[in-house]
């Protein structure tokens, strides 16, 4: 991937994956599925809004899935800004949408054993779902919008950015700018700087899981 639209500045990204759903996101596939927060996750967002209070956001980006939106505003603030990407939504699960691991496998066990093999080919589709090649595009898209704004009509692009957004996209977007596939766990944060080349200032860091230690 051509990361030069990417690279022209000298600013912060801050990613933040949401929080635990009312879909039981920490054990279910949900993708396009727009469910809501529990108050696990709220308090998995509040953990990660007392980690990164001394930031100061120049943008608030989110998918536009409830969860993503719900978390940004719980880090980012009552009178933040928010602008959602459409294309940050996670990767249509198809018929495996909300079902947990095994619930895919009993209902699923001809596909289930097709994806076990293929999951991480690009040309594998989800069961009346998407494929890895039209998410990656999706999110790559998105990517290049969410820079476009984040520039604001300059040249380069500066400042703190926050995005809240699922696995999947937080998964491309590091290995796109950093070349690293890390846990991404629900309430996660990654902070990555640039200055004319990004580099990887933290990563899966936890504050909910850390501060209940």
């Amino acid at each position: 991937m051509n990361t030069t639209p990417f690279t022209n500045g000298t600013g912060t990204l801050v990613l933040v994956r949401h929080g635990e759903t009312e879909g039981q996101s920490s054990i279910r596939y949900h993708g396009r599925g727009d469910v809501a927060l529990d108050e696990r996750g709220r308090e998995q967002m509040r953990a990660a809004a007392r980690m990164l209070r001394g930031e100061v956001f120049s943008n608030v980006f989110a998918s536009s899935l409830r969860r993503s939106i719900e978390g940004a505003r719980i880090i980012a603030g009552d009178d933040a800004a928010i602008i959602t990407i459409d294309e940050f939504v996670e990767i249509d699960f198809g018929d495996f949408e909300g079902l947990t691991l095994d619930e895919i496998r009993q209902r699923h066990p001809q596909e289930f054993e097709r994806w076990r093999e293929r999951r991480l080919e690009a040309d594998y589709q989800y069961p009346n779902g998407e494929s890895g090649a039209a998410f990656r595009e999706r999110v790559r898209m998105g990517m290049q919008r969410m820079f476009d704004l984040w520039r604001e009509g300059r040249d380069e692009f500066s400042g703190t950015a926050l995005l809240v957004a699922h696995r999947g996209v937080i998964r491309l977007i590091l290995q796109w700018l950093v070349g690293i596939t890390p846990a991404i766990e629900l309430g996660s944060v990654h902070i990555l700087d640039c200055e004319h080349g990004w580099r990887v200032r933290a990563v899966d860091l936890n504050p909910y899981r850390d501060q209940a230690r």
